[in-house]
Parts: C-alpha cells; sequence; structure tokens
C-alpha cells in the first residue's frame, strides 16, 4: 500500500494518532477480521485490471498571476490514483512563499487591475464564457476527476460538471444585478448604500468536491468583483488547476485567480493568516475549521466562512413506504462513496418498520457493485460502437475511499461500532486486494453514544437508529455538535412539518435528499460552521456594505 499522504488543514480526515484510538483493546486483531469479513467479495472483482483513464496530466503546476510556475522552493508531492494507491503526477508543493507571492498578485490585481474596474455585464460574459468551456471539455475534466478523487466518472460527467457550469452561469446572471439601497432618513440628508467588494479573497476548498467546490467559493467571489488565492487538497489538486487554465482562456484578467496546491501546515495555514487576504472561506473537517478561525482572527481579523462536518439525521417515520425509504436512506448515505458532509449517516427508523427496513437496508447495500469508477466511460465507448454492456455508471458505485489515511480510519470505525455492540449487518471490511475500497457497510442496533453515531465517519457506514415516536427521535437528532442536513421520510404533511420547524440544521430534505440547485443556500448550525454558501445568501459573503450620506440644500421632499 502506498505511503500515507500527509495530514492537510482542508482534510476531513482526523489525525493519525485519534484514528489509533480508535482501535479496540481486549480483542485480537485476527478475532475482529472474522467478524467483520461478512461481505462476499468475489475473486474475479479483486482480480479486475484498473481501467486506463482516458485523459493525461497537462498541467501539475501552480497557477499564479496567469502563469504556469513551479514552487518556490521547487519542491513537488505525488497525487495518488485510489483505484491503485500508485502516483498520477507529481504536484507543486506551494508553502508560505508561494502564498505571499500569490496574494502579492490577488492584490494587484484588485488595487490596479481591471477586474473590479470593468462593469459587471463585462465580467458576467467572461464568466459565461468560462461555462461554456467547461462544458466543451466535460469529458476531460470528468475524467481528471475521477482519476484524482475515485467518484464515479459517470457522477463526474454527468452531474458534477454540469453543474459546476451552472453554477458558473448562475453567477454570471448576479453580477449586474448587485447594488445598495437609497434610504429615508430623518432629516434633510441623501442615504445610500454600496455593495462593494471585499478584495482579496482567500479559499481552501476539500477533496470530496474538488470542482464544485471550486464552483461554490470561486462564483461568487468573482461575481462581486474580488480576486482570489484558492489552495487546493493535496489528494485532489487536478481539476482545479485544469479549470483556471480555462478561466484565463475565457479573457480573466491576470492575478484575478491564483491556484496554489500544497499542504495545510504549510500552504493552508500561511493564507489563513495572510495579513493581505481581506476574507476567508474554508470547507473541511469542524477541528481544522476551529484551527482556520483561529489563524484568521489572530492576524487581520478577516471575517470568515465555514462549511464544516455534519451527522446528519434520516428519519423515516412510521408511514412511511419502506422500500422507497430504504432506497432513499442508501443514496443519502453512499453517494459519493459516503464521503460527503452532509451524508445521511444517521438513519432513524421509526419502531414499527425497523426490523423489515434494517432487512431491506442490508440487502440493499449488497447489491451495490463495487469496482472501478472509470467503467462509466467503457460503457459510454461501447454504447457508442453500438454495443451493448451492464457495466454503466448506474449500476458500479466505486466505493473507493480518497487515500490510504482515509480508509484506515473508516475501517477503525467499523471496528469500534462492533466493538461497541452494534451488529454489523453487512460490510465491514476492505474489497478486493488493491486500491482503497471498502464493502458497503450497514450497522443495526446502534446507539446514540456510540462513535459511529456521533463521529463523522466520512465513508460508507451506515448507521440505524430505533425511536418511538416524534419527540423523541427530535431530541435525539439535535443532540448532535453537528447541524448541516438532515432527512425526513413521511407521507403526512403535518409530521413534515413539525420536524422541519424542529431539527437544527442548515438544509432540511423531505422525502428528497442532496438536491444542490445553484440558488439553494448551504451550510450549517452549531460545529457545522457559519455563513452560508450558494444562491444570493453567498453573496453578501464577498461584499462590504458602505453608508454615504450627503446633506440636502432645500430638499423638495424628503
Amino acid at each position: 500500500m502506498a505511503a500515507l499522504k500527509k495530514s492537510t488543514l482542508l482534510s476531513r480526515s482526523f489525525t493519525s494518532a485519534f484514528v489509533r484510538s480508535l482501535i479496540p483493546g481486549g480483542r485480537s486483531a485476527v478475532g475482529l477480521a472474522r467478524v467483520i469479513s461478512r461481505y462476499n467479495s468475489t475473486a474475479a472483482a479483486a482480480a479486475e485490471e484498473p481501467i486506463i483513464p482516458p485523459v493525461s496530466v497537462k498541467h501539475n503546476q501552480l497557477l499564479i498571476n496567469g502563469q504556469f510556475v513551479d514552487a518556490a522552493s521547487g519542491r513537488t508531492f505525488p497525487t495518488m490514483d485510489p483505484r491503485t494507491g500508485k502516483v498520477i503526477a507529481h504536484v507543486a508543493e506551494g508553502d508560505a512563499e508561494d502564498i505571499d507571492i500569490a496574494v502579492s498578485a490577488a492584490r494587484k490585481a484588485f488595487d490596479e487591475g481591471p477586474w473590479p474596474r470593468m462593469t459587471a455585464y463585462e465580467r458576467s460574459k467572461i464568466l459565461l464564457r468560462f461555462a461554456d468551456l467547461l462544458e466543451k471539455h466535460n469529458d476531460e475534466i470528468a475524467a481528471l476527476e475521477t482519476w484524482d478523487n475515485g467518484k464515479p466518472y459517470e457522477q463526474a460527467a454527468k452531474i458534477e460538471v454540469p453543474m459546476t457550469a451552472r453554477l458558473f452561469r448562475y453567477y454570471a446572471g448576479w453580477a449586474d444585478k448587485i447594488h445598495g439601497l437609497t434610504l429615508p432618513a430623518d432629516g434633510p440628508y441623501h442615504v445610500q448604500t454600496l455593495h462593494e467588494p471585499i478584495g482579496v479573497a482567500g479559499q481552501i476548498i476539500p477533496w470530496n468536491f474538488p470542482l464544485l467546490m471550486y464552483a461554490w467559493k470561486v462564483g461568487p467571489a468573482l461575481a462581486c468583483g474580488n480576486t482570489v488565492v484558492i489552495k487546493t487538497a493535496e489528494q485532489t489538486p487536478l481539476s482545479a488547476i485544469y479549470a483556471t487554465k480555462l478561466f484565463h482562456e475565457a479573457g480573466l484578467p491576470d492575478g484575478v485567480l491564483n491556484v496554489v496546491s500544497g499542504f495545510g501546515p504549510t500552504a493552508g495555514a500561511a493564507l489563513a493568516s495572510h495579513m493581505n487576504v481581506d476574507k476567508l472561506a474554508f470547507t473541511g473537517s469542524t477541528v481544522t475549521g476551529k484551527i482556520v478561525l483561529e489563524l484568521a482572527a489572530k492576524s487581520n481579523l478577516k471575517p470568515v466562512t465555514l462549511e464544516l462536518g455534519g451527522k446528519s439525521p434520516f428519519i423515516v417515520c412510521e408511514d412511511a413506504d419502506v422500500d422507497q425509504a430504504v432506497e432513499l436512506s442508501h443514496f443519502a448515505l453512499f453517494f459519493n462513496q459516503g464521503q460527503c458532509c452532509c451524508a445521511g449517516s444517521r438513519t432513524f427508523v421509526h419502531e414499527r418498520v425497523y426490523d423489515e427496513f434494517v432487512e431491506k437496508a442490508k440487502a440493499r447495500a449488497i447489491k451495490r457493485v463495487v469496482g472501478d469508477p472509470f467503467k462509466g466511460v467503457l460503457s459510454k465507448a461501447l454504447s457508442t460502437s453500438g454495443a451493448t454492456t451492464c457495466c454503466g455508471g448506474a449500476e458500479n458505485d466505486s466505493l473507493q475511499q480518497v487515500d490510504s489515511e482515509q480508509f484506515e480510519k473508516i475501517l477503525r470505525y467499523i471496528r469500534s461500532g462492533v466493538e461497541s455492540g452494534a451488529n454489523l449487518e453487512t460490510g465491514g471490511n476492505r474489497f478486493g486486494a488493491n486500491g482503497y475500497y471498502i464493502q458497503p457497510t450497514v450497522f443495526s442496533n446502534v446507539k446514540d453514544d456510540m462513535l459511529i453515531a456521533t463521529d463523522e465517519i466520512f465513508g460508507p457506514v451506515q448507521s440505524i437508529l430505533k425511536f418511538k415516536d416524534l419527540d423523541e427521535v427530535i431530541r435525539r437528532a439535535n443532540n448532535s455538535n453537528y447541524g448541516l442536513a438532515a432527512g425526513v421520510f413521511t407521507q403526512n404533511i403535518d409530521t413534515a412539518n413539525t420536524l422541519t420547524r424542529a431539527l437544527k440544521a442548515g438544509s432540511i430534505w423531505v422525502n428528497c435528499f442532496d438536491v444542490f440547485d445553484a440558488a439553494i443556500p448551504f451550510g450549517g448550525y452549531k460545529m457545522s460552521g457559519h455563513g452560508r454558501e450558494k444562491g444570493i445568501y453567498s453573496l453578501s459573503n464577498y461584499l462590504q456594505v458602505k453608508a454615504v450620506v450627503t446633506p440636502l440644500k432645500n430638499p423638495a421632499w424628503l
């Protein structure tokens, strides 16, 4: 197995020391392996050769002031293929010196360059041209995302790249609609507010949705007229570098958008604490979010938007259609290999339908196909040639984790669940002999104080809990440090209304899950962060409000 990647300011994984603390004592590793090896992985699946990605890595440097450059130190780091643990490419490793160069470029572009001074309509046209280029290069970008992250190719090609283009078109539409107000005052004064770009925005994005998180942050920042320095996740740097190259092809001026790849303790910390950064946005773990917030406060007290971890409840009420509820709860947890901050990772099921639900949830997990995420590319090629195949993206769900550190962390949480007395219904171990694949895992008889019910696992592990009535499930669902999202599955509108108002979370999905429209705001309560991304609410993250008061001489009216 490849060496562990370095820990990072933007990784959702916990520290290695914390992960080691999850290894249960009192039972041998061999004994635990017997307990958790219930999933029947076939020798044929394990022996599959990885599909050769239909793309090559063209850009692996930093992109600063419109130019590809090596890191000032000359260092590089490997980005790995999660299917094999082998190196895809060596990428420039930026650190504090590179961050300083990038921030200087962004500052000059904001203070002296054309971007904040051109008309909003001209800015919108560049964003629209960029969206067109994303669509033109859809397949290549999707292949880079799959190769670097491990998500199914068809998910990247048919959902995530098109959604990224949609987001930039959405913010292009906002660019020339940002304005202040004229306000009445108690006296002879003309009062107006101006909504001004905040300046240089520092942004740190995670590895689970690299391209979409790039869009969530870069889109509103640029639409408002700001300049940006973005630090990519060291696990997945490739798509952001490629996309920013397309941005410059669309006409983006030099220095407006700068990309630095590197590690959290060096590049991430330097960006968070930089005195010339006016605004910071971070997506990642709650533990790291606290560090980012502290660095921002100790430097120039820059405002910070945080989108952090979650342990979202998915509540199945007694009137639910069990088959539909099983399918939706399965999607809510296993989508994107379980590497989703808002995953429905606490499945609360009413006691009247609990046993039936557990059996069907187990069967659904066993049915899930684990395999090479590029099988979607193969099926597309075959269908184009007139051939038929059964290995399309809808039937192949990958379930590989992004790197060895995340892989080992999830397996240790699974062992913790077994040790604490939860029933392991299926899964619980690695899948195959190569890469970072984990079997779809389902636990029943889960109690609220178990680590698998309290901690953000960030992997394909479904924990099913039993409840008796609404008051109980509201209390238990809210008894969490997190408050990012929640799901409600019921046929009763009164039940739905009761739960949507009582649950303390930033997004509540009723009889659906993971609906992410460009206009729908996203963010959390409590330790899931503060501020909102997407929609009109995200614009306020990147604007200053200035009040301008002018005396009126002999006004005709007030």
